[in-house]
């Protein structure tokens, strides 16, 4: 009976021991009663092979293993939580994690990931649900890599995803759109200075976006519609060295009146120092010194008045003018009628001069005419009979007989 208590006692203890035994791979410490495998700080340049297969969760960090890929993971189906933190990654090669079809949770923090294959990340089933990145990009390139990893990864179930401390300074637009299931962004840590339009599309489903300790000093009107966008999420925008200045007018205003969740408590001024720790929410416009872009405006609806008086008066004046006519229409009608008829009188005289100038059958009263004129500079009462009257054309004074009849007497 007591070989046997002690026999019970022993398998105990070996059950909460770490196993030793050849099943677990050199340099690991694996625990059966936890089924995890843990190889911290051993140096290792390749993941271990001979993982049991009991295993749920590896912990592998403070190592040197600069390259994964499809052959570290081999025969893991139980696997859901792997930790490769802290190992000088540089390389994640096309579908590394494809053999870990149970995988939940990967963290791969602390790596300096320079090449990133569009199907690194692709499991089938895609049964990811947390990605940690943070402190592992390690240069623009890296983010390019990762912005198609995430588009051809096919990550539709993946909720948790945290890009802290990886300097980064901007988001490819629709970086996130095919992560649908999205409910946690992390990007707190990095130098972001501008969200754009199109950053959060397809985010239906986020719950927390933090982007606290970055560079902003204003929201612009489209990087606060793309906030606006995203409902009822917490947005976590303090500690940012924000500008309170009139630059900043349609962050404060979208402060002041937008529903969205908020940690306005922590959204400061940083500078001037006038306003150096105060809150934006619940500074005016004239506080942060746009009262002249406020008088302007006034001075524009000033000017619109003026002219609309202006169009108004000229409108007065057209009508009385109009008025008047009315009331003298009857001796404007006849002013009319006479100009015509002084027109058609001056006409009528030019034809008939035309007539007279055109027609060689009178060229004889246009001579006669001529020594009339010479006659008449001498003695003109002797030269012409009452009965003769004188027709002038032209330049030239033209005497043209007319023969009257004798006069009749009653």
């Amino acid at each position: 009976m007591c070989i046997l208590a002690a026999c019970v006692f022993l398998g105990v203890l070996l059950l909460l021991a770490p196993s030793q035994c050849l099943a677990c791979p050199f340099g690991c410490e694996c625990f059966a009663i936890t089924r995890t495998v843990k190889c911290v700080s051993k140096d290792l340049l390749v993941v271990p092979q001979n993982i049991p297969g009991y295993t749920r969760s590896v912990v592998i960090t403070g190592n040197n293993i600069h390259q994964v890929g499809p052959d570290s993971f081999t025969e893991l189906q139980n696997v859901t939580n792997v930790i490769l933190s802290n190992n000088r990654i540089t390389e994640l090669a096309s579908h590394t994690f494809a053999g870990l079809t149970s995988l939940r949770s990967l963290d791969l923090s602390g790596n300096q990931l320079a090449l990133i294959h569009p199907e690194a990340l692709s499991i089938p089933g895609s049964p990811l649900q947390e990605l940690n990145l943070s402190h592992s990009l390690h240069n623009f390139t890296a983010l390019t890599d990762l912005a198609t990893a995430l588009r051809w990864g096919g990550l539709w179930g993946l909720r948790r995803l945290d890009l802290s401390g990886n300097l980064l300074a901007l988001l490819p637009p629709g970086m996130f759109s095919h992560i649908p299931s999205l409910q946690q962004l992390l990007l707190r840590n990095n130098s972001l200075v501008a969200v754009y339009a199109g950053t959060f599309s397809g985010m239906d489903h986020l719950e927390t976006l933090d982007l606290t300790h970055n560079n902003f000093e204003a929201f612009r009107v489209d990087a606060l519609q793309e906030l606006e966008r995203l409902g009822n999420a917490q947005i976590f925008l303090g500690y940012n060295p924000y500008t309170c200045s009139c630059e900043s007018r349609d962050f404060v205003t979208w402060l002041n009146k937008t529903r969205a969740r908020v940690d306005a408590d922590a959204v400061r001024c940083a500078s001037p120092e006038a306003l150096a720790d105060t809150r934006l929410q619940g500074l005016t416009v004239q506080a942060i010194g746009c009262v002249v872009p406020v008088l302007a405006e006034v001075a524009d609806l000033t000017l619109q008045t003026s002219y609309v008086f202006l169009g108004l008066v000229l409108g007065f004046v057209g009508m009385v003018f109009l008025f008047v006519l009315y009331l003298n229409r009857n001796g404007m009608k006849k002013w009319i009628i006479e100009t015509r008829d002084a027109c058609r009188d001056v006409l009528e005289g030019y034809h008939y001069r035309y007539e007279i100038d055109s027609d060689p059958r009178l060229g004889h009263i246009a001579a006669g005419g001529s020594r009339s004129q010479r006659h008449l500079g001498k003695e003109p009462s002797q030269q012409l009979p009452n009965d003769t009257c004188i027709v002038q054309a032209s330049t030239e004074t033209q005497v043209k007989p007319v023969a009257t009849s004798p006069a009749v007497n009653s």
